[in-house]
């Protein structure tokens, strides 16, 4: 399987998981969570993956600045209905990397390790997102806006010929070679991208 190797040298995630522990998924519970990982969830990658990756991470290391995040241990609110935007595809990267769940997630084991109801939708905060932690209910808010990294301005006339269907093969890979390097770049740059409060 051959990608951009930025998707190896992106920083990763790690969390702590008691119920891997337990069932015994992963030695001492440690989960490490890729980019590449979210990429694989969703499909493909693009600006919005990188934002909902850098907004997962970088909110979690300011949640937990001591310590290993717990994954099954935060909720994630989002300003946004979960239908307007790219809301749901971002909320499937945090579900993916925190375990929270709207309705549809794990009901728990005797009333412990209850992942569904940790995600909530049409929030009343401040910025794109919220994680809290359940144990001492501690939040960060956190947004992201890609702006800053600007798109090469050769890739416009390219995308309307996508949008046609009348790529040819070295458009296509220009184009794609293009797209993958704004995102590279904004993975980057996460400082310049992000904001948490």
């Amino acid at each position: 399987m051959k990608y951009p190797t930025f998707f190896d040298t992106t920083e990763t995630i790690t969390l702590y998981d008691p119920l891997s522990e337990v069932l015994g998924a992963f030695e001492d519970g440690l989960i490490i969570f890729s980019y590449q990982d979210v990429v694989k969830s969703a499909g493909h990658s693009c600006p919005t993956m990188a934002g909902a990756y850098l907004m997962a991470r970088e909110g979690l290391k300011a949640l937990y600045p001591q310590g290993i995040p717990e994954r099954g241990a935060v909720e994630v609110f989002f300003k946004e209905a979960q239908t307007e935007g790219t809301t749901g595809v971002i909320a499937n990267a945090f579900s993916l990397i925190t375990g929270a769940t709207d309705t549809w997630g794990f009901k728990g084991l005797a009333g412990h390790y209850v992942r569904k109801s940790l995600m909530h939708f049409s929030a009343d905060i401040p910025l794109h997102v919220r994680i809290m932690r359940l144990d001492t209910k501690a939040f960060v808010d956190v947004a992201y806006n890609p702006n800053s990294i600007a798109m090469d301005p050769s890739m416009q006339p390219l995308m309307q010929k996508l949008f046609t269907g009348v790529l040819n093969a070295e458009e296509k890979a220009t184009f794609s070679g293009m797209w993958q390097v704004r995102v590279a770049q904004i993975l980057e740059n996460f400082d310049k991208v992000i904001v948490i409060k």
